[in-house]
């Protein structure tokens, strides 16, 4: 290959949205960027025991029940499992850092039983449609308190979809203050008697917040299409804290997404359903495609939000990375043998061709080498914690060149370090046509300053218009203790 212009052949299947770069800070249709491997195996239960599926509702990330492998065991896209929240199901599920399960009976604490809470981080209510017993809330509620994180999705004052006299506006106000654990206000807040039509309510300024500014890119705006809000009394809980709020409104008033604490557990509301509704589910439902709507980042929102509820970023004031340190490797597909999962790239970059060398396995990662101007990108998103005082860098580097030059840098790999809106945090190292040599260069770099927050690592390859230039990428790695 060297000293020879070629046109390169790619592989042409294309990645998944699922790890899109937020590169410009904007509307997103699908994702902004995947999380790195967590340390343990985050465990997600999505209920469906409360007639999550009554009318239009669809409540549901897989019509296979408890366990969605069970209908695909290795989605890629929302149609491989069925329900309108299947987009949210196969975003979380391709990180490989989530388990989900589906429960379609009364909630337990403390049971036998495989979808007992016990045996799950996270509690996802999609807008029930019946009222919980009074032992499911004492569970739910103890659930909480000994760690466990809710994700309480509401709609609009009225939306009885199964006509049983109770909305999801009563159930979940029910919830919280008629229980035997704490009925004293202990989220710190109460949904509003409303239906808001339509809007795109704002979240507020704060970079320093794990669930808009998390791992799976920034938030900027969601989506109300008859929902409601809730207002909030730090009063009677310090911790609660309004993200996203309707337009007009601020403070403790008007706040379409807030989170909060309660024992040591963590808790967040959403007041539309509108939002998670990906368009897609079980014949004969009317759905929306609030997941993908353009003006709005919802999908960043759920999926932030709920790695946050399991455990990742910060504490519910709204701190950055955890302040513990596992020691282990953070990268997610680090040697590419997966394909084009976890990592955001330029078509064809991850790839199995033979026309270059992997340097362990099938598959890596290759920038340029088409001999025309071209910039191809490669990236992943990273929590660094900030308990760790070490975080290395390191991934194996070939390139290889037609060009003749000793002096000229036509061609040139940077990398770097960027945030959630695109911005270089810095640089790294550039590399060039100059660097040209046999076989893979092991480089390395601490990111240790960076404990604490959520960064994404870029990699930009630049070709000039003529003479090739191959940047080849295996074998990552970013080791933390």
């Amino acid at each position: 290959m060297p000293g020879l212009t070629r046109s390169r052949h790619r592989l042409t299947t294309a990645l998944a949205a699922f790890g899109l770069l937020a590169a410009a800070g904007a509307a997103q249709v699908g994702v902004t960027a995947t999380p790195a491997h967590a340390a343990t195996t985050h465990r997600i239960l999505f209920d469906d025991g409360h007639a999550e599926e009554a009318g239009n509702a669809d409540w549901i990330i897989s019509t296979s029940k408890p366990d969605p492998l069970g209908q695909d065991s290795s989605p890629s896209s929302e149609t491989d499992w069925t329900g309108a929240l299947s987009s949210w199901g196969v975003a979380l599920q391709k990180t490989g850092d989530f388990s989900l399960k589906t429960s379609t009976g009364a909630l337990t604490y403390g049971g036998s039983s495989s979808t007992d809470l016990s045996n799950f981080d996270t509690l996802v209510l999609p807008e029930p449609n019946t009222l919980f017993t009074t032992a499911e809330k004492t569970a739910i509620m103890n659930f909480v308190k000994n760690g466990g994180g809710l994700f309480m999705i509401s709609d609009h004052t009225g939306a009885d979809r199964n006509n049983d006299g109770e909305d999801a506006v009563e159930i979940l106000n029910d919830l919280m203050s008629n229980n035997s654990v704490d009925s004293t206000d202990p989220f710190g807040f109460s949904i509003d008697t409303l239906d808001v039509g339509s809007g795109y309510p704002a979240a507020i300024s704060d970079s320093s917040d794990p669930v808009l500014h998390g791992s799976f890119g920034t938030v900027t705006k969601s989506l109300i299409a008859d929902g409601t809000t809730a207002t909030l009394k730090p009063s009677d809980n310090s911790s609660v804290k309004g993200l996203v709020y309707r337009s007009g409104y601020s403070g403790n008033t008007g706040a379409f997404f807030l989170t909060s604490t309660f024992g040591s557990g963590r808790v967040a509301f959403w007041g539309d359903s509108s939002p998670i509704d990906d368009g897609t589910g079980q014949s004969g439902n009317t759905l929306y495609d609030g997941w993908n709507d353009t003006g709005a980042t919802n999908a960043a929102l759920a999926l932030n939000a709920t790695a946050w509820l399991a455990g990742d970023g910060g504490s519910g004031d709204g701190g950055g990375g955890s302040d513990t340190c596992t020691a282990g490797q953070l990268l997610g597909n680090n040697g590419f043998e997966s394909g084009g999962t976890t990592w955001s790239a330029s078509s064809g970059v991850i790839t199995n061709s033979g026309d270059e060398s992997a340097r362990s396995g099938s598959y890596y990662a290759w920038l340029d080498g088409y001999g025309k101007a071209t910039t191809d990108t490669l990236s992943q998103s990273v929590t660094i914690p900030s308990g760790c005082t070490t975080a290395a860098l390191s991934f194996y580097l070939h390139i290889d060149t037609a060009e003749t030059t000793t002096s000229t840098a036509y061609d040139t790999l940077k990398v770097q370090v960027v945030n959630g809106s695109g911005t270089v945090l810095g640089t790294l190292a550039t590399y060039s046509n100059l660097n040209a040599a046999s076989g893979y260069t092991k480089r390395s770099f601490s990111l240790a300053g960076y404990a604490g927050q959520t960064v994404t690592l870029k990699f930009t390859g630049t070709e000039g218009s003529m003479l090739q230039t191959s940047f080849v990428i295996d074998d990552t790695a970013l080791d933390v203790a």
